[in-house]
């Protein structure tokens, strides 16, 4: 299953839906043939990573068959629900600690053997373990430049958790990638930078080049500047020069002065 693409993305779907969704709603949301849909869902629950349900027929007909996710624990929402809470009131004391896991985690993680050598790299391997994680990402071409590129975030395996505390959430996941793009060759030349619920099924992932590292790539013969831009509490951001807490390294701070530019910085997104 970790090969194909299009299994990885319905079964992050199901994860995220409310109730079971049948094939007919699933190949409306892929936009994938309902035939294919059928395929990729018999090979999930073969694999026992979904499970099937009868539902009544729409109008006259057979039942329909709806599938739903298998869930790996139990209670796992509520325990990062109740986690979370006890982060405290402060939004940038959360985002920071939210963060300082995610790089330990991403220290924990194997970040292979392959080093990443330009942003296209950087991009890819990002893609990699956003799938695996299943937040069913997608390349969005047409707003990458040689400075930047940004991945489509379609699903969240912690989504209701994070429309209340996106701070957390999704400051573990710019940790966690930020840690493992450090690891494998982009330390000091590519942050990462995350803005949640752009639309209501949809964050977005942007990776930049560090200001004054320019990428050693063809396509940029000379260095081009990248603005810098303030932690801000959306987009939730992280530092690249941050490292992971069981490094015995210092978690993420703000630096002094930036909070005077969040406004400015937000109208680049």
């Amino acid at each position: 299953m970790s090969d194909s693409w299009p299994r990885r993305r319905l079964l992050a779907i199901l994860r995220g839906a409310e109730e079971p969704l049948d094939a007919q709603e699933l190949a409306r949301i892929t936009g994938q043939h309902v035939t294919t849909v059928r395929f990729h869902l018999d090979v999930l629950t073969r694999e026992s990573l979904v499970r099937q349900f009868q539902q009544p027929p729409r109008g006259r007909g057979r039942p329909r068959i709806g599938y739903s996710a298998v869930q790996r624990s139990v209670g796992y929402q509520d325990l990062a629900q109740a986690l979370a809470d006890q982060l405290g009131p402060d939004r940038r004391a959360r985002t920071e600690a939210g963060i300082a896991a995610g790089r330990a985690w991403g220290a924990k993680l194997d970040a292979g053997e392959e080093r990443v050598e330009t942003l296209d790299g950087a991009k890819d391997l990002s893609m990699t373990l956003s799938s695996e994680l299943g937040f069913a990402p997608e390349r969005d071409p047409g707003a990458d430049t040689a400075e930047q590129v940004q991945i489509r975030l379609t699903a969240c395996p912690l989504r209701e958790l994070a429309r209340t505390h996106s701070d957390v959430v999704c400051g573990v996941h710019v940790g966690l990638l930020q840690e493992v793009l450090d690891r494998s060759g982009a330390r000091d030349r590519v942050k990462v930078w995350m803005r949640p619920f752009v639309e209501p099924e949809l964050c977005l992932a942007r990776l930049e080049l560090v200001r004054g590292r320019p990428e050693p790539s063809a396509r940029s013969e000379e260095p081009r500047e990248v603005p810098t831009l303030p932690i801000v509490d959306t987009p939730v951001a992280a530092e690249p020069l941050i490292a992971p807490p069981s490094a015995g390294r210092i978690p993420p701070q703000l630096r002094n002065g930036e909070t005077d530019v969040v406004k400015e910085s937000a109208k680049q997104w």
